[in-house]
């Protein structure tokens, strides 16, 4: 299949034309639940997991950003059910993350108002790439003192090595904060432009492949072209497929 294309059509089709173990990394978010209005379109899960199964590289990454439904007073818990089947047909849980919306709206609902949908990080065998995006530490340059735990030691407590100061950076933990809203590009429920690019510099690297089967607006497909990676989007509605093409011309290469 040609790269670095736009393509309208149901995902489930156009993606048996990629190539078996082609694609290093996915990012999407299915529109779950009937949550939102998608055109009408709603989508055979089971037959699009086995189909990235197929197309995705070995030690490749699908980022599935998803969430629930309230019905009835109870949550659907579509997301993990989902998560458990991409586990079932062969995938890696290597991740739960989650994406934290700092300014979520009041529902009113009586229950604490939801500000997160799950990113769960599925990869085919072992991970072949990791950048982890790094943030200053708090106490860097310190000598560390107290006592600590350590797996190794069996939650049994060891003192703390007083020759090893606090390193000046560290891994961020796995809960992305982003503000959400703004200009939505004609799309009902866009993820931000940051969280495409958060996992796009973690899970790949420049010349890699990058697909999103269900790209909307073209958040996935904008973010990977910026960032120097080939890329694949397609969506059932012309509408959006055209919206991300747009996308496309008018942001600056770096």
């Amino acid at each position: 299949m040609e790269l670095n294309k736009i393509i309208q059509g149901d995902c489930l089709e156009v993606m048996k034309d990629i190539e078996d173990k082609s694609i290093d990394l996915t990012i999407t978010s299915p529109p779950y639940d009937n949550l939102r209005d998608y055109k009408g379109y709603t989508f055979n899960f089971e037959e699009i997991a086995k189909e990235l199964l197929r197309i995705t590289k070995d030690g490749g990454v699908i980022v599935w950003v998803v969430g629930d439904a309230t019905v009835k007073g109870s949550e659907t818990g579509t997301s993990f059910k989902q998560a458990l089947y991409f586990k079932e047909i062969g995938f890696n849980l290597h991740d739960t993350m989650i994406y934290q919306k700092l300014n979520y709206p009041p529902l009113t609902h009586n229950r604490y108002e939801q500000c997160f949908e799950y990113m769960f990080i599925f990869s085919k065998g072992n991970l072949k790439t990791f950048n982890p995006i790094k943030i200053e530490t708090k106490h860097r340059g310190r000598v560390p003192s107290g006592t600590f735990y350590h797996k190794s030691s069996q939650n049994k407590p060891t003192k703390a090595n007083n020759n090893k100061t606090v390193n000046k950076f560290k891994i961020k933990n796995n809960i992305f904060n982003y503000i959400v809203g703004g200009k939505k590009d004609g799309h009902p429920a866009p993820f931000p432009e940051q969280l495409a690019q958060d996992h796009i510099l973690s899970w790949s690297n420049k010349g890699d492949i990058v697909l999103d089967p269900m790209n909307g607006s073209g958040t996935t497909t904008k973010m990977a072209q910026k960032l120097g990676r080939d890329y694949i989007g397609i969506d059932v509605s012309e509408e959006y497929c055209e919206i991300a093409r747009q996308r496309l011309r008018q942001q600056p290469l770096i």
